[in-house]
């Protein structure tokens, strides 16, 4: 299949910044753009939040349902993670049924929340084997120009973080804060001219290769660990992108904490 010319020439530029040490937009390899965190942004919403990453610019919301528990987990409340694209966040995307690009975004950010533990699910449990409270986290973007699974991830667990469980609504007792205990924060990697580098924008991405996503908890612990596209990367590689993530995770978790 021929390579677009838009792309080809593309790559080529970023090759040929990449071996300047450059970036298309002037950041430095391991630098991220600015981020902007708000949170109870959406009225409607028991949960919300607003990140916007240089041009990237996603929401999340929080709503909660009872649901019976699973056969198997009785005791066990649920959460259910979605991601959604609008046209208005770039020609790439159309409306209609969701692409298999927003399902893995969903799925991925998804991944990174559960496997941390940050939320009991044993706690959502309202009567074991009848009802339970299930955690509905719809994540949608606005503006994409790169990198929206930092985006979601971020903008997921911020809501996380403020919502409320409107028991009272449902009449199974009074309104509280959802218990999360942990703040997993998710850290992308893009190989752009033959070199990774942290929290792609648009033009990197359309002219990148492999990508890795890292989400790491308070302790470092690695919750989740996705590779994207085709290509390989060398254990050096690998070793420094880690490095690299525990550094800014950290410093991500305490813009969050600050709020």
């Amino acid at each position: 299949m021929a390579i677009p010319l838009v792309p080809k020439l593309l790559r080529a530029h970023l090759a040929e910044l990449a071996e300047n040490d450059a970036r298309i937009d002037g950041r430095q390899q391991w630098e991220g753009r600015d981020v902007e965190i708000e949170t109870s942004v959406l009225p409607r919403a028991e949960g919300s939040a607003r990140v916007r990453m240089g041009d990237t610019i996603v929401f999340a919301g929080v709503k909660f349902q009872i649901m019976k528990p699973y056969s198997d987990r009785p005791n066990q409340g649920g959460l259910m993670c979605s991601a959604e694209i609008r046209p208005v966040a770039g020609r790439n995307w159309e409306s209609g049924p969701p692409s298999p690009e927003s399902i893995e975004l969903g799925r991925v950010v998804d991944r990174g929340i559960r496997e941390s533990g940050c939320i009991d699910v044993d706690a959502l449990c309202i009567i074991p084997g009848e009802k339970a409270w299930q955690v509905i986290l719809d994540l949608f973007a606005i503006s994409d120009d790169g990198n929206l699974f930092d985006a979601f991830a971020l903008a997921g667990i911020a809501a996380l973080r403020n919502a409320v469980v409107p028991a009272e609504r449902f009449e199974v007792g009074e309104d509280y804060s959802l218990g999360v205990s942990k703040t997993p924060i998710m850290c992308s990697y893009h190989k752009v001219g033959d070199r990774f580098v942290y929290d792609a924008c648009g033009r990197e991405e359309l002219g990148g290769d492999e990508r890795i996503h890292i989400t790491l908890g308070d302790d470092d612990h690695v919750h989740s660990l996705q590779k994207g596209l085709k290509g390989i990367f060398s254990t050096e590689e690998f070793t420094e992108i880690m490095g690299r993530a525990q550094e800014r995770s950290k410093e991500i978790r305490d813009i969050l904490d600050s709020l």
